[in-house]
């Protein structure tokens, strides 16, 4: 694990502000809270307290999604998204789950190859930006 960094879970609202930063700057900050938030499983990863990475898990009988993963610019290709990743897919097993999946960002597909996960589907787009649907067996 990355030095110092440490995996909690913390409150939708501590993930709303990386949320829009990284993954959508240019719309509303309500834009990046989504109407399942009170019902998920929300991890920060902090280095010396700050919230550098964030990953909302999402849990229904034997199916995991996870959602608005985002790592603050300054702090990616460091490993803490890959550290948090992993504590996801452990917590989504610890909760039942047999299958993860999410919609990736197309520039993000390999990333998530890296954990074993596989394309499934065609690309779609929410609004410029291309995505295609990321799934493994946990």
């Amino acid at each position: 694990m990355p030095e110092l960094l440490h995996i909690q879970p913390i409150a939708p609202e501590a993930t709303y502000a990386l949320r829009h930063q990284v993954l959508w700057p240019d719309k509303p900050l309500d834009y990046v809270k989504i109407a399942e938030d009170a019902a998920g499983h929300h991890f920060g990863a902090l280095r010396a307290g700050e919230v550098v990475a964030v990953i909302s898990l999402f849990v229904t009988g034997p199916e995991a999604r996870f959602r608005k993963f985002a790592t603050r610019p300054d702090c990616q290709r460091q490993g803490i998204g890959s550290e948090l990743l992993k504590h996801v897919f452990a917590e989504a097993q610890r909760l039942g789950a047999k299958h993860i999946w999410c919609d990736a960002r197309q520039d993000s597909a390999a990333f998530y190859a890296r954990f074993g996960m596989q394309p499934e589907g065609e690309i779609f787009y929410k609004g410029p930006v291309a995505y295609v649907r990321m799934a493994c067996t946990l």
